[in-house]
């Protein structure tokens, strides 16, 4: 087995990145929730005005990871920040030390582009993914809730 290569997302990994996703649904037993098509996709990366950014790892020429992320700002400290929407690594390639890889990467890009943070939510069930936040030196914060409104409440909400 060779290593893992680590490179930014093309518009050909779209396709490979759609069913990782479907697999991170899967996995956060939020299916339910999953309505984004291959298009949508495409588009958030690669379209007229891209909204989000993705690595991918291959592993003999196979996406094996993505991370798709974008950048926020943070008004406290006067900086964008890189924010981290999706890690997902496949579960044959966890522990290969690859999600580490992905996350190094990550704050490298973040500190390349004098980022003032990297932050990322994690579901409070899986204690695998926060002990691994934690090892690397995150803090999950216990203070803050993700505040979030969409469907028809975010079109009431507009009117």
């Amino acid at each position: 087995m060779t290593q893992p290569v680590i490179r930014s997302a093309t518009p050909d990994d779209v396709g490979a990145m759609f069913a990782l996703m479907v697999e991170l649904a899967e996995f956060e037993k939020l299916t339910h929730l999953f309505i984004a098509t291959k298009e949508d996709v495409h588009d958030a990366l690669f379209g007229a005005r891209p909204s989000a950014e993705a690595l991918v790892a291959t592993q003999d020429d196979k996406v094996v990871s993505y991370a798709l992320f974008f950048h926020n700002f943070s008004t406290f400290l006067g900086k964008r920040g890189l924010y981290l929407e999706d890690l997902y690594v496949q579960p044959s390639q966890r522990g290969t030390g690859l999600g580490t890889l992905m996350l190094k990467r990550l704050a490298a890009l973040a500190v390349e582009r004098q980022c003032g943070r990297f932050e990322w939510s994690v579901l409070d069930w899986n204690q695998n993914a926060i002990d691994f936040y934690e090892k690397m030196g995150a803090t999950v914060l216990p203070d803050w809730r993700i505040v979030r409104i969409t469907g028809d409440a975010l079109d009431q909400l507009a009117k």
